[in-house]
C-alpha cells in the first residue's frame, strides 16, 4: 500500500477515534469498544480499496456478471455494510452498534467531500438514489500527509484530555 493511501486511511481512523472519544465523554455508557465501532465505521467507505487486490474485471470474470466495488463508497453502500456489521454484536446492542458505525461512516464521507477534485465536485455520495455531486471544498488532496498529521495531533490532544478527565480508568 502506498504512503498516500496509508495517510488517507490513518486520517479517517484517527478522525473516528476523536469523534468516538468525544462522544464517550458525553455519553457515560460509551466504552472503548464503542469508540472502536466509530473508528471501524470511519473505515467502511474505504472497503472499496479491496479493488486493489480483486479488480472489478477479475470479479466480473469469476462471477460471470458485471461487477463493481464502487457502490461501497456511497452512502447507501456503506449503510448496508453498517447493517451487516451490526449483526456481529448481540441483538440487544445492534441499534447502538449500527448508530456508532454510521457516525464513523458519515465522518468519512464528510472528509471525502472536502477533497480537492479535478472537476470541482465530489463523488455521487447518494448514488443510486441521486447523481447529485456536492461542490468540493477543495481543502486537501487524499494524497496529502498534513491531514493525517492534524488528525494525529487532534487524537493525541483528545487522548490526553480523556486521560486527565478520567484519570487511569478508561472513558
Amino acid at each position: 500500500m502506498e504512503v498516500s493511501t496509508v495517510a488517507d486511511v490513518l486520517t479517517h481512523v484517527l478522525a473516528g477515534y476523536v469523534i468516538g472519544t468525544l462522544l464517550s465523554m458525553r455519553y457515560e455508557w460509551m466504552r472503548p469498544a464503542h469508540v472502536t465501532l466509530v473508528m471501524i465505521g470511519a473505515l467502511v467507505p474505504d472497503f472499496v480499496k479491496i479493488e486493489l487486490l480483486l479488480p472489478d474485471p477479475a470479479v466480473s470474470f469469476l462471477l460471470g456478471i458485471p461487477f463493481s466495488w464502487a457502490p461501497l463508497h456511497t452512502l447507501i453502500g456503506t449503510l448496508i455494510v453498517a447493517l451487516l456489521g451490526s449483526l456481529f454484536v448481540s441483538p440487544n446492542l445492534r441499534r447502538r452498534a449500527f448508530a456508532l458505525i454510521v457516525v464513523g461512516v458519515v465522518s468519512h464521507h464528510i472528509l471525502d467531500i472536502v477533497l480537492v477534485t479535478t472537476t470541482g465536485y465530489s463523488y455521487a455520495v447518494f448514488w443510486p438514489l441521486s447523481e447529485f455531486r456536492f461542490p468540493a471544498a477543495d481543502l486537501f488532496l487524499s494524497s496529502d500527509r498534513w491531514p493525517a498529521l492534524v488528525a494525529a495531533t487532534s487524537a493525541f490532544v483528545v487522548w490526553l484530555f480523556s486521560r486527565h478527565r478520567y484519570g487511569s480508568r478508561e472513558p
